[in-house]
């Protein structure tokens, strides 16, 4: 929320989040000193029950505010989207100082066991096993929502997330929140992103596009096909968990996993 033109605060729907605010404003710092601009909060605040951070952003306005404002202009924040993550990910990270987003995703596939097929759980478990280890920065969260701009100059929020890892695994988590969590019911890309939904399949293409300039259409159609394989996996895995009356989403998360999955041989790029 919006305090003022200077300030926001994230609350935390958990009343029990002090460590969770603690342990991200170190995220921040760490992805601060490493070059990354990002808001540092500065204090903590009680909202009822729930506890928040106080961050100090000039009268910046979240990207995709700024995509819905100016439709004219969306090429242009798209590529401030892109540039940012590409910074983001050319980032290194000394070894040891932030979690491995690879090994969550493992447990993610190793939960899934007893509700795919065997041979579709063995290539899955192996893709994912043989992704290599990188010690570069992955933001974990990051749509327009988490990228702020004001005065020429872009600012990442949202740090709880951060780790380190593949690209691969940061465009499986950007996927889900622009096609996959909508894909059954396209009402969710607007109440989570707050964009419709063939603006936030145009937001996708387009940073595939920007972020993959030098490639040719076949390789950014790889990249889509790998993300779409974590993606996949993670949705399943969360709809199972949150919303097991959802038939449908469960189905369509499973049939596409087992799609997806049938057709690479590697999650690299």
């Amino acid at each position: 929320y919006r305090l003022n033109p200077d300030t926001i605060i994230k609350v935390y729907k958990n009343s029990d989040a002090l460590d969770d605010i603690k342990r991200e404003r170190e995220l921040a710092k760490t992805a601060l000193v490493l070059g990354v601009n990002t808001a540092i909060p500065f204090d903590v605040v009680k909202v009822g029950d729930m506890y928040g951070s106080v961050f100090e952003l000039l009268s910046a306005k979240s990207l995709t505010k700024l995509i819905v404002a100016e439709p004219e202009n969306k090429d242009k924040y798209v590529k401030i989207f892109a540039d940012m993550l590409k910074e983001i990910h050319e980032t290194q990270v000394k070894p040891g100082t932030l979690p491995a987003v690879k090994e969550t995703a493992v447990k993610w596939v190793e939960w899934l066991q007893p509700h795919l097929p065997e041979d579709t759980y063995a290539k899955l478990h192996k893709l994912v096993e043989e992704v290599p280890h990188r010690d570069t920065m992955i933001h974990g969260d990051y749509h327009t929502n988490n990228v702020h701009y004001a005065n020429n100059e872009a600012i990442l929020i949202d740090m709880d997330t951060l780790s380190v890892g593949h690209p691969v695994f940061e465009f499986a988590s950007i996927f889900l929140a622009y096609r996959g969590y909508g894909a059954v019911d396209h009402s969710r890309v607007q109440s989570f992103l707050h964009l419709d939904w063939d603006t936030a399949g145009y937001v996708w293409d387009k940073l595939i596009d920007l972020y993959f300039e030098d490639k040719d259409e076949a390789f950014k159609e790889s990249v889509k096909t790998k993300a779409q394989v974590i993606g996949f996996t993670r949705m399943l895995r969360r709809t199972i968990k949150r919303e097991p009356d959802n038939k449908e989403l469960i189905d369509y998360s499973k049939e596409k996993l087992i799609e997806f999955v049938n057709k690479v041989d590697s999650l690299v790029f």
